[in-house]
């Protein structure tokens, strides 16, 4: 993996996950992220080798490999700040007690597939985006 570089696990069968890493994918102008579903050989194995309990976390997951991982509102608003444009600025919310902002994240992670739906497969990435997947 090259230095730098930092892994996004999603669900990938959540509609609102795939659309995710599609606005994340638009935005990283810098090539920071790389992507992997959690039902991927790939996620299986990053979720294994640092403990993660998928059953408390089963959305997202930002890794940077040889510092830390994060989860919940801490990954996304981690992401947002390797975005490009004004998405780095969300990146002040993480200021606030982790606990307040997981309220709202797990409030919309409980109910994702009721609100945006589910798919009956990962999501298969483009040719050309092929080398954004792990």
């Amino acid at each position: 993996m090259e230095e730098g570089i930092k892994i996004i696990l999603f669900d990938g069968v959540c509609n609102l996950c795939n659309r995710s890493v599609q606005f994340v994918i638009r935005r990283d102008r810098k090539d920071l992220f790389r992507f992997a579903a959690l039902q991927s050989e790939a996620g299986e194995r990053l979720v294994r080798e640092r403990g993660i309990d998928t059953s408390k976390v089963d959305s997202i997951i930002l890794i940077e490999p040889g510092v830390a991982y994060y989860v919940k509102s801490e990954a996304a608003l981690r992401i947002a700040r390797g975005l490009t444009g004004l998405w780095p600025l969300l990146g002040i919310f993480l200021w606030l007690p982790r606990s307040f902002r997981d309220l709202f994240y797990d409030l919309v992670a409980r109910h994702r597939y009721k609100i945006f739906g589910k798919q009956d497969a990962c999501m298969v990435p483009s040719p050309e985006l092929r080398k954004k997947f792990l």
